[in-house]
């Protein structure tokens, strides 16, 4: 007798998985989702709320603080016309664009120099130096404000060029406060470039001077743009220092000069101070417009080794 095998498939008896809803009557999506853009708007509103107010301010026709709303009800140009034409605004929008750029681009070039030479030589006090940049950037630059004012003084006897109500002399300034935090990032960005290629380029004869701005220079393009836009940004945007050193109207800065208009009639010349704010902040965001794509990746690869 032929036996015959017969196979039965397994029954699965499991009920079949339940629908995941994203909505339910207990909430469940505003527990995991909603919430976070409740956050956002709320955030993007209060970011927006004070452009807002200078843009309405700006277009203010009645170029007053008491007559400023979110929403004006008229719109006109003339807080810019007066911005040009009854203040010195063009004098001190050009200060702040020299100031700005000469700070940005000496403190990017002196910062990368020491940088290379903390990350890639080994030398006597390299610790103890860096150690000591991070300890002085724990003190804010305005602590020294009245040492600066007396040694300023004397200079301004002596050396009048680089003395009070000069270019120079508050260049120098904002090239000392820049120096620790844009060195300490740089370093971290130079060591992650690995030190083998200093050394197949000192193999084929190049110097330590053609291996920093033949070789490592174009690597670290990222880092030079990250701390050129915030060597800028600041030193257009400084008030307490400029207003101290900066005395004379075709000396000033745009922000010591704006700030001189809203000091004694805030109510008056409000429009005219939020138009030139307006003004001063294009060149800012052109230029981050400009170097977009290497922020993020220069400050996320700085921030890996210190």
């Amino acid at each position: 007798m032929a036996a015959t095998d017969t196979i039965q498939a397994p029954v699965d008896d499991q009920p079949p998985s339940a629908v995941v809803r994203l909505g339910s009557a207990r909430g469940g999506w505003f527990r995991q989702v909603g919430w976070r853009h409740i956050i956002g708007l709320l955030a993007l509103a209060f970011s927006l709320f004070p452009i807002l107010f200078v843009v309405s301010a700006a277009l203010n026709p009645l170029g007053t603080l008491s007559s400023s709303d979110l929403v004006p009800s008229g719109a006109s140009l003339e807080n810019f016309r007066k911005l040009f034409a009854d203040t010195s605004f063009p004098i001190w929008f050009l200060n702040s664009m020299i100031i700005g750029l000469l700070a940005a681009a000496l403190s990017m070039f002196v910062s990368a120099c020491a940088a290379f030479a903390f990350s890639r030589f080994r030398f006597k006090g390299r610790r103890a130096g860096l150690l000591g940049i991070l300890l002085v950037q724990m003190f804010p630059q305005f602590l020294l404000i009245v040492a600066l004012y007396i040694m300023f003084a004397y200079v301004s006897d002596l050396w009048p060029a680089v003395g009070f109500n000069t270019r120079t002399g508050l260049l120098l300034l904002y090239l000392g406060g820049a120096l620790g935090t844009n060195t300490w990032l740089m370093k971290g960005f130079f060591d992650t470039i690995p030190k083998d290629l200093d050394e197949s380029a000192k193999v084929d004869g190049a110097t330590h001077a053609q291996v920093f701005f033949g070789l490592i220079l174009p690597l670290v393009t990222p880092i030079l743009a990250v701390t050129g836009l915030l060597g800028f940004i600041s030193a257009v945007n400084e008030f307490l220092i400029a207003s101290i050193f900066l005395t004379d109207d075709s000396a000033k800065t745009a922000a010591v000069g704006l700030y001189g208009l809203v000091s004694e009639e805030r109510n008056n010349n409000f429009g005219v101070f939020a138009a030139g704010a307006l003004v001063l902040a294009v060149p800012t965001v052109a230029l981050f417009q400009f170097l977009q794509r290497y922020i993020v990746g220069g400050l996320t690869a700085g921030a890996v080794k210190g």
